[in-house]
């Protein structure tokens, strides 16, 4: 039988900021802020764990190709790790390393009892058939199964990923565990544990933070407008929630290119449209396509939301933003290198490990409803995950503006000082 290995790890892109290096920029400020001494500081940079396997899969023509798959553990001081699993052709090491910290950030700011993970496969599942995607998935789970556990590390759909890869997952892991164990994972489907509120959870985080974020800018959201960059679930969940709060969304975009209406788009069309074209914009008619995609964030909006992909507003294009707001639907989607710029231009920006946190909040809601064998209404998720997150942007606009920080700086230091904290009170050997 021919076995050929595919898709090593990539090199470095040569005009993207290493994302590890950005996450510890703001990590170092925040540490220096907070004080930080050496023997914590060292503690907390540092992952946990780093995991790379080998995983063989038989190929629908019979030929095995072996990809490379990660799992980084960056810290368990709060609880067991959590964070998704991405299936992308970009995968990289130091990209898995710098998702996995922000994980920690992210459960932290949010005050829930998690630590941070991230984990990935270097292919792309745009090429593969499911049997092809579901053996991939189960050799990854077996390759994983001393990593993940319900009290150990969950992890949960990410790019690439969703409730049929969770599905296959728990399935694995249960059979290698001897029972039926959905708590390993979240993202799962409705019928085997999943949560209700957990599609929209993310988009819906969006929503409550970008509405925070207005009431102390003193913006009117049915007099406000906003670009969204990314239409995938998100990004569409947050521009229909935000339209729904009155907010007019000006502009979209998904791969197939950037679309504007002055007068608004209707986001409900747009989403119909999109989930009817095989999840794509290709053709809209309900807008305008720009002429360059990359305008959207350069858009004259008040609020501008890139829910896409990583270092999307760089050093080359943050003087030229005329959003008064930005919120990150995304991770990482602002280099390190664009937060003087965006600083200096006065612009209130609500990070990602606040803004994006809704989807980890109601994963830890499906986890919690696992543990306890019993399911929670939607509206009870709901109103559980909006406060949570409305009681996180009040921490952290309260230390922005104790430190005289940005919000960017200000989520670090909440986070960064609670993990630092618990690990003082657990201690070290």
């Amino acid at each position: 039988m021919a076995v050929t290995t595919v898709y090593k790890e990539p090199a470095p892109i040569v005009d993207r900021e290493n994302p590890l290096e950005s996450m510890m920029s703001r990590f170092n400020i925040a540490a220096d802020i907070l004080g930080l001494d050496e023997q914590t500081y060292n503690v907390l940079k540092a992952a946990d764990k780093q995991v790379i396997v080998s995983i063989p899969v038989t190929m629908d023509d019979g030929k095995v190709q072996v990809f490379e798959g990660y799992r980084v553990v960056h810290n368990t001081i709060l609880g067991p790790s959590k964070g998704g699993i991405r299936y992308d052709k970009n995968v990289h090491l130091d990209e898995v390393k710098a998702l996995a910290a922000w994980m920690t950030w992210k459960c932290a700011v949010v005050d829930i009892p998690y630590g941070g993970a991230k984990g990935g496969i270097i292919c792309d599942p745009t090429t593969m058939s499911p049997g092809e995607i579901e053996r991939m998935t189960r050799a990854y789970t077996l390759a994983m199964k001393d990593v993940f556990g319900p009290d150990r590390d969950i992890p949960a759909p990410d790019m690439g990923t969703g409730p049929r890869e969770m599905a296959w997952l728990m399935d694995e892991f249960s059979k290698t565990n001897g029972m039926t164990t959905p708590a390993v994972v979240t993202g799962k489907p409705l019928v085997m544990g999943g949560s209700l509120g957990r599609t929209e959870a993310t988009g819906r985080g969006v929503m409550v933070s970008a509405l925070a974020a207005m009431k102390k800018l003193g913006m009117d959201p049915t007099k406000a407008t906003a670009a969204v960059q990314g239409f995938g679930n998100v990004g569409s969940w947050a521009a229909k929630l935000l339209s729904e709060q009155g907010v007019t969304i000006k502009a979209v975009s998904d791969v197939s290119g950037a679309y504007w209406n002055e007068n608004g788009i209707n986001v409900d069309e747009a989403i119909a449209y999109k989930n009817a074209h095989n999840g794509r914009l290709d053709g809209y008619t309900g807008a305008q396509l720009m002429d360059n995609a990359d305008d959207l964030l350069l858009a004259d909006v008040d609020v501008l939301v890139p829910a896409a992909v990583e270092d999307v507003i760089t050093e080359h294009n943050a003087d030229r933003i005329k959003a008064k707001l930005i919120v990150e639907g995304a991770n990482g989607p602002t280099s390190a290198s664009a937060d003087s710029i965006i600083n200096e231009k006065g612009i209130m920006v609500v990070p990602d490990i606040l803004a994006n946190s809704g989807g980890v909040t109601v994963s830890y809601f499906e986890w919690v409803q696992n543990k306890q064998g019993f399911k929670w209404t939607e509206q009870m998720v709901t109103e559980r995950a909006d406060r949570i997150m409305n009681d996180a942007f009040e921490k952290v606009y309260a230390t922005s503006q104790k430190y005289n920080i940005p919000m960017r700086i200000a989520a670090y230091v909440v986070a960064i000082d609670k993990v630092a904290q618990t690990y003082k009170f657990r201690g070290a050997y």
